[in-house]
């Protein structure tokens, strides 16, 4: 008798690290199941060498064909839909992060959107308002199921089918395939920021699974999830911070960027290029330590955000300034995420040893709010917010930009600052303040971390991915 199998979508980098770099496939395969991995069709063969094993098989998701319909089969229509689902979840919950992107919109869209921004606001408001109107639209999208993943289907047959959003990205067209064929679909929240940043869901999906409470209560009041089909599972992809799993000693670590152990180690992860230049925050960290304005000798390390390998981007041009200011001043260093290639990009499973070993060896971690603030926490480290302000942004025609001091009431930001887990600084004199305050005194604010993991992950003993899966498993 032929197992039954789970279709899983891994169509980023982080959903690789979910699902098969943590305990959610062996606990599937274990469960009795076969898993059907839909990846990159570039990385097929690559995966399929490094994870294989009985039980797993891994086939193509097919995004080339999914993209050519986007954009070929009314588009502008798919187009609209796409950002309606974006902006317009119930405004019940925070929407500070969506109330940004809309600002974007409005300013980087091309004359006929502008045209149009009226009537899409007007949506909006309805949309933010009316349970009805929202399921409206997440109905109303399924006449757009292409014929994609017939084959796929009838070749094994799925259970379930698992994505790593509902339907947020081109995953819409294997969910939608999968409601119009009556199987049950589920959803994995893989980002700490997805419920408050992004709304209803691109196709009909079933079931869902996030970290927390926190994330439960956005779910269930800001995209009508019914509670008794929303599971609490944690976030697999943090088991192995927990368990040390991927933490390379401080004598390694330092060795493999040529650091001083002499020296304090400041680290600087970068984030949110979208709307605001990190290049301000980064030099202003790396003055201050090679002129040795701290109150220990420093240096710095830099992390690049995945962005900043998008050719022919802002974010691109601000990547090279970073690499000639590292070029320039002395104790500064840099690290650059490692792809794992195909479209998924920069967010990469190769470098969980590499993120575990900067965030557990920092003396103080820096970054603008980003999930990292969350990892750091994990590895109970003092954790600065900088959010030096650019005059203008960007300074580019057409570009959006949100000054970094405005982006405070942000859902998941906030929750950071009212749970004390680190210091906030908006301007160079802020950011010496908040790191000497860490320097001379590494254990402020310790407990306040502590209680700051308990409500974002829940799980804190690496059960996680055990977790999450037999709940898959449940509904197999």
């Amino acid at each position: 008798m032929t197992n039954k199998r789970i279709f899983i979508s891994a169509d980023h980098g982080l959903a690789v690290v979910y699902f098969l770099q943590t305990d959610v496939l062996p606990t599937l395969l274990k469960g009795g199941v076969e898993v059907v991995l839909l990846t990159d069709d570039g990385l097929v063969e690559q995966i399929q060498r490094r994870f294989g094993q009985p039980g797993l098989i891994v086939e193509g998701l097919r995004l080339k064909q999914a993209r050519h319909y986007f954009e070929t089969h009314d588009h502008s229509t798919q187009y609209w839909l796409h950002f309606l689902r974006w902006m317009g979840g119930s405004r019940r919950i925070n929407t500070n992060a969506m109330d940004g992107h809309l600002r974007q919109m409005q300013h980087e869209t091309s004359r006929r959107g502008k045209l149009l921004m009226p009537f899409i606001r007007a949506a909006t408001a309805v949309l933010r308002r009316s349970a009805v109107a929202r399921r409206a639209l997440v109905n109303f999208q399924m006449r757009y199921t292409p014929q994609i993943y017939g084959d796929l289907f009838e070749k094994y047959r799925p259970a379930l089918v698992v994505a790593s959003t509902p339907g947020w990205r081109f995953d819409r067209y294997l969910l939608r395939e999968a409601v119009r064929q009556g199987i049950c679909t589920a959803t994995a929240i893989i980002g700490w920021d997805n419920p408050s940043s992004y709304r209803l869901p691109g196709a009909p999906v079933d079931y869902i699974t996030c970290w927390s409470e926190i994330q439960k209560e956005e779910l269930v009041l800001g995209s009508d999830w019914q509670p008794e089909r929303v599971n609490i599972g944690g976030i697999p992809a943090y088991d192995g911070y927990f368990r040390k799993q991927w933490q390379m000693s401080r004598e390694e670590y330092f060795a493999l960027h040529g650091l001083d152990p002499q020296r304090k180690l400041l680290a600087y992860a970068s984030s949110f290029v979208t709307f605001a230049p990190n290049y301000p925050n980064i030099e202003a960290l790396a003055r201050l330590v090679a002129e040795d304005r701290l109150a220990y000798p420093a240096q710095l390390l830099i992390r690049l955000h995945p962005n900043h390998f998008i050719p022919g981007s802002l974010y691109e041009k601000e990547a090279q300034r970073v690499r000639q200011l590292v070029g320039e001043l002395p104790h500064v260093h840099l690290v650059e995420p490692v792809p794992l290639g195909g479209e998924l990009g920069y967010y990469s499973g190769e470098d969980m040893p590499e993120k575990s070993s900067m965030m557990a060896h920092a003396d103080v971690f820096l970054t603008v709010y980003s999930t990292m603030v969350v990892e750091t926490a994990i590895h109970d480290r003092p954790i600065v917010s900088v959010c030096i302000d650019t005059p203008g942004g960007w300074n580019t025609p057409g570009k959006f930009s949100l000054a970094l001091s405005e982006i405070a009431e942000w859902p998941t930001h906030l929750r950071f600052r009212q749970a004390g887990a680190g210091r906030v600084a908006l301007n160079p004199e802020q950011v010496r303040e908040a790191v000497n305050f860490y320097l001379t005194q590494p254990d402020a604010d310790r407990e306040a971390r502590r209680r700051f993991v308990e409500r974002e992950v829940t799980f804190t003993d690496g059960s996680a991915g055990r977790r999450t899966a037999e709940y898959l498993l449940s509904l197999v």
